[in-house]
């Protein structure tokens, strides 16, 4: 005998308890919503929107781009030099 049934419970479909499980995805509705209505989104919260949608993980996210450094010059030029050491060294 199985006693691991419980009295009046349903047997329910795995089919029906995949689909009330299955994640559902609210993106073009949601852009259709922000597209069509009176007030039209700013194109950062909608990028913002878009950024969300694309994934959390790191491998999702395009790589971020880095700003150049630019080289540190100097600001004395080779007469500055020349004038210098006339001064200091005589």
């Amino acid at each position: 005998r199985s006693k691991a049934t419980v009295k009046g419970r349903a047997v329910k479909s795995a089919i029906e308890e995949y689909r009330k499980k299955k994640a559902v995805d609210h993106l073009k509705t949601n852009l259709l919503y922000m597209t069509k209505g009176r007030y039209i989104a700013d194109k950062a919260v909608t990028q913002q929107v878009l950024a969300q949608n694309s994934g959390r993980k790191s491998k999702d996210r395009p790589p971020e781009k880095k700003e150049k450094k630019k080289s540190e010059g100097t600001v004395f030029t080779e007469e500055d030099f020349r004038k210098f050491e006339r001064e200091y060294f005589g």
